[in-house]
């Protein structure tokens, strides 16, 4: 009939050993583990009885290790040698894979372009996008930040402010060419992308026209401002957009914005992590970049804006 295995002892007793074992000192384990001499003292005795054999010879200045305790010692230490390389392989690549989930045109428009930056920074850290409407439990996810857009206000989280949510309509320069807008009521002899979406509502409401009805427009919705700039690039008709995330396109004359009026919700962009991990050094690191290219171009929209408004 085969033996069973017998329990293993405490593993805190184990550790104990192994790092005394190692020093040849109680005093230097205690140092090592943060713990009182006494206390590696007994959880020392704690083992030797489990054991039923002293593991140490105990002298004034000094311990050494029995007969049993040199027995023993080898299998300990190769075994928490074995962990130590798990956790440390483990570790590595917890550091080196950055997972962010986002929102589609804040990936598209703003985040991947910028990318090759922080990678240039950080060429060890490996960054993987998931592009996502939906709200990810961060705190049961694999996923180290999200970017959201919202309050701000989410339990458990950090959250910093990225960009504000204004909104003002754009076009291809195309679809306007040999008309003068005079005023915001004029949009409304062209075509209107996402005519259902409620941002129209308000920033009509913002140019004093609170009762615009888009109702009997045709329906047609596609969902995200990425989508719906591409649409308008393409002189399908005025898309209501985040002038933010479509600087390159208003710079380069694909787009143009008639009117200076821009509406602003309350649901900005975050970035979002667990509080618990905000020491995490890739999570600092891209954080700090993040937060960096986000001032820049708050700065130099600012100046673009102040040269327009002298000119």
């Amino acid at each position: 009939m085969t033996k069973a295995p017998s329990k293993l002892p405490p593993m805190s007793a184990v550790r104990v050993f192994e790092a005394a074992a190692r020093h040849q000192s109680f005093t230097r384990a205690a140092e090592e583990l943060g713990m009182t001499q006494a206390a590696v003292s007994y959880q020392i005795k704690m083992l030797e009885d489990r054991v039923g054999a002293p593991l140490f010879v105990r002298m004034p200045r000094q311990v050494t290790l029995t007969a049993k305790g040199q027995q023993l010692a080898p299998a300990v230490r190769e075994a928490f040698d074995a962990l130590r390389v798990a956790f440390a392989g483990v570790e590595e690549s917890v550091q080196s894979i950055l997972s962010v989930t986002t929102l589609s045109t804040f990936a598209s428009n703003w985040l991947i372009p910028r990318l090759g930056r922080f990678q240039h920074l950080f060429p060890n850290i490996a960054v993987q996008i998931s592009v996502s409407q939906q709200l990810v439990d961060l705190g049961q996810s694999e996923f180290d930040l999200a970017i959201r857009s919202g309050s701000g206000n989410w339990p458990g989280l950090e959250a910093h402010p990225l960009v504000p949510n204004f909104f003002t309509p754009v076009c291809s320069p195309d679809l306007i060419r040999g008309v003068e807008l005079k005023e915001p009521k004029d949009i409304l002899k062209f075509p209107i992308i996402s005519p259902t979406d409620p941002w129209w509502k308000d920033w009509f409401s913002a140019a004093g026209m609170p009762n615009v009805d888009l109702s009997r427009r045709l329906e047609n919705s596609l969902g995200i401002q990425h989508l719906e700039g591409m649409a308008a690039v393409a002189g399908q008709g005025f898309a209501l957009v985040n002038p933010f995330f479509f600087a390159n396109d208003l710079a380069a004359g694909r787009l143009v914005q008639p009117f200076d009026l821009m509406a602003e919700s309350d649901r900005g962009y975050w970035l979002v992590y667990p509080k618990a991990r905000r020491r995490s050094p890739k999570i600092e690191a891209f954080r700090d970049w993040i937060l960096s290219e986000v001032a820049t171009d708050a700065e130099r929209d600012s100046l673009a804006y102040k040269m327009k408004t002298e000119a």
